[in-house]
């Protein structure tokens, strides 16, 4: 078997190579998204990565076993055992209408278990864009509040004005809650949040754009010890954009390090990323950030977690000061309906919004009319 790997910036790129080099017969094993070239872990480009492979010699049709020498089928015939054949059964032909039958009670009893058995009270154009909030997860009762909200103002000649009345609804939620990079004169920022969700590489877009673009005096600081990697992530960062890097293995050094950063304008602090449900690391984490009080801390969260877990880890957090959300991943999902739960649940509003692994670029100031037009779509 010939095995052989592919890497072009598409998957279309990838399949015209696949078929040039292996030809149309040949089986993809793997696929993935690579990260190449770029300068010291920056500036990197997407590409996608195939394992494909092609039998040279691949097993004979029974029309070619049919032309075998009649020696070889009969040695074959000899060493088969004789099997005794069962009896024909009677079979029943499908019934074409009796599928189509099947299929529609199976659709309706999932639709049932999904909405319920209780029959809509909106007329249809309003139904529809309530079952589209709750396939973007926003929350039952926050769902239906919006509708009820739209259905003041209906008016059902004017379906063209409907998807402006929920974006309304939805910004009326939200209006009140600070949204984008909030001014203000601390100098010490937190990242706090769970492992994996990419608050390292958060930190370095954000320092990015500080150091690049406002020309401020920036300094990191890691309490992040537990990783190996994390830590020469952010030494890299700090080298290319010649900010300095200090460690912090325990409480001391992490105060020893404010003194040492007290002159410069902005101080960005990359706390442990673990378990969120273990009560011991939510401590440490209050006893770090109760020391001081002369700073903001962000919560980073991934929009690819569950809705139910992102409720809990919240939870967990709100003994700490957050003052603003923090969400990543973007690129990774299509349903966006958390940032309104969690927004108007715990009182949050969301400082920055990213789209991918390359810095300084995938990161964005997130504002309400962004989070409308994210969560209403183009239904």
């Amino acid at each position: 078997m010939k095995v052989k790997k592919f890497i072009a910036p598409t998957m279309p790129e990838v399949m015209n190579q696949i078929r040039k080099d292996l030809g149309a017969d040949a089986v993809i094993l793997n696929s993935k998204v690579v990260l190449k070239g770029g300068f010291l872990g920056l500036f990197k480009k997407r590409n996608v990565e195939v394992i494909a492979a092609l039998d040279p010699a691949p097993k004979k049709s029974k029309e070619e076993l049919k032309l075998a020498p009649t020696s070889i089928v009969q040695e074959v015939k000899r060493k088969e055992p004789p099997v005794a054949e069962p009896a024909p059964r009677p079979v029943s032909k499908p019934n074409q209408q009796d599928d189509l039958v099947l299929k529609e009670i199976k659709e309706l009893k999932a639709w049932v278990a999904k909405h319920g058995t209780q029959p809509s009270v909106y007329p249809e154009a309003i139904q529809s864009y309530y079952e589209y909030l709750l396939e973007q997860e926003v929350q039952k009762e926050m769902a239906k509040e919006l509708m009820d909200t739209v259905m003041t103002d209906y008016v059902e000649s004017r379906p063209d004005a409907l998807k402006q009345l929920v974006s309304e609804a939805v910004h009326d939620k939200l209006s009140k809650l600070p949204f984008g990079k909030q001014q203000g004169n601390q100098k010490f920022i937190h990242f706090v949040g769970p492992t994996g969700v990419g608050k390292t590489t958060t930190i370095a877009k954000i320092a990015a754009d500080q150091v690049l673009n406002q020309k401020k005096k920036v300094a990191f600081i890691t309490m992040d010890t537990y990783r190996i990697a994390a830590i020469d992530q952010l030494r890299t960062y700090s080298k290319i954009l010649e900010v300095p890097l200090e460690i912090a293995y325990s409480l001391a050094d992490y105060q020893e390090a404010r003194k040492k950063f007290s002159d410069y304008d902005l101080v960005l602090v990359d706390t442990a990323g673990r378990n969120f449900r273990d009560p011991a690391y939510i401590s440490q984490l209050e006893e770090i950030l109760d020391v001081e009080r002369d700073f903001d801390t962000y919560l980073v969260l991934s929009l690819t977690t569950r809705t139910k877990d992102l409720h809990e880890l919240v939870s967990q957090f709100m003994n700490i000061p957050i003052k603003q959300l923090i969400f990543t991943k973007k690129d990774e999902t299509s349903v966006y309906g958390a940032i309104l739960n969690l927004c108007t649940t715990y009182g949050l509003g969301v400082a920055y919004l990213t789209n991918g692994q390359d810095v300084p670029d995938d990161i964005e100031e997130l504002s309400v009319s962004k989070i409308c037009e994210m969560i209403v779509g183009d239904l």
